[in-house]
């Protein structure tokens, strides 16, 4: 039921999908600043946020870091990520980091990329390769003639066995078992199931995570975070985001292919290991910020604001 209602919107909206919304299609511009306030410390401590990269489809105009703190780059052990690391200290109270990018981002669509999409067929600690999941995808992929295909109609049943909805315990933590059995989620327990499918019939598949720039207004907060997926098909990369298509079902059609402009990649990946290394371990997935003191893990909030900027 929920697929024949998915086709029948997007026949009916047919007139295009540059009139929703939500997205924003070809290139947006924007300024997004990402600002933290270090907490009362009763010792020192370390302190770790993610800094997104530039890429074919994300450029830097302007990158700034401004603290008071001293502060070193490293990238995590996949070669994927870039961090900030910081050291404060309890007479560092109160002082702020900030962050800003201001942005020229393109659409997604299908793309080619260098190096070995393999990689992205291993198992994470959240996203795991078993009997299960391989009988699932097999059983739903039967009928597809090639990978492009088989992904598809993987992406369909993501979308209608599962529906958005952050409530009960378990959700948020992109747990594709979970996500397999509760049947309901956020982004992260959306893109981990497909891409658990993904992977058990051999097609690499990879998580992102950052932000959706609003596109019904020029400024404003953001209030979190935002996660999307990729999969590796005929020798291209192609965006997916079921749960953008689950709460926009006459995007469905454009969810399968594309990423539309007005988003910023923080970070990719899952299981994210850097060095120094929190006592908590790899990263589930990065976000950020992550305080620890004595390995303990201490409470620090971020906001995020961002500024539509004209076309270049």
């Amino acid at each position: 039921m929920k697929t024949i209602l998915t086709t029948l919107i997007a026949l009916a909206t047919a007139s295009g999908f540059a009139t929703e919304k939500t997205i924003v299609r070809n290139t947006d511009r924007f300024e997004l600043v990402y600002q933290l306030t270090v907490p009362k410390l009763a010792e020192p401590g370390t302190l770790w946020i993610p800094l997104a990269r530039p890429d074919a489809h994300q450029k830097f105009d302007v990158l700034t870091i401004q603290s008071s703190l001293a502060w070193h780059r490293v990238r995590d052990k996949s070669g994927q990520n870039d961090i900030l690391v910081m050291k404060p200290k309890p007479t560092d109270h109160g002082q702020r980091v900030t962050i800003r990018y201001q942005v020229t981002r393109r659409e997604k669509r299908a793309h080619h990329e260098t190096g070995d999409p393999k990689v992205h067929l291993r198992a994470e600690r959240l996203v795991p390769l078993n009997a299960r999941f391989t009988t699932i995808a097999k059983s739903t992929t039967a009928k597809a003639k090639d990978d492009h295909d088989r992904a598809r109609a993987l992406y369909r049943h993501v979308l209608d066995h599962m529906r958005y909805s952050k409530t009960g315990k378990g959700w948020g933590r992109g747990d594709a078992l979970y996500a397999c059995d509760a049947r309901t989620g956020n982004c992260t327990d959306f893109h981990a199931y497909f891409i658990a499918l993904c992977r058990a019939i051999n097609i690499p598949a990879r998580f992102a995570i950052g932000f959706t720039i609003p596109a019904d207004k020029d400024a404003g907060a953001i209030g979190g975070y935002h996660c999307w997926a990729e999969f590796h098909a005929n020798g291209k990369w192609i965006p997916v985001d079921i749960s953008e298509a689950d709460k926009h079902p006459e995007l469905a059609n454009y969810y399968f292919g594309h990423h539309p402009a007005n988003r910023l990649e923080l970070s990719r990946g899952r299981d994210i290991a850097v060095k120094p290394a929190p006592k908590s371990g790899p990263f589930n997935y990065f976000f950020g910020p992550h305080l620890e003191v004595n390995g303990r893990k201490i409470p620090v909030k971020a906001t995020f604001e961002f500024k539509r900027l004209p076309p270049q």
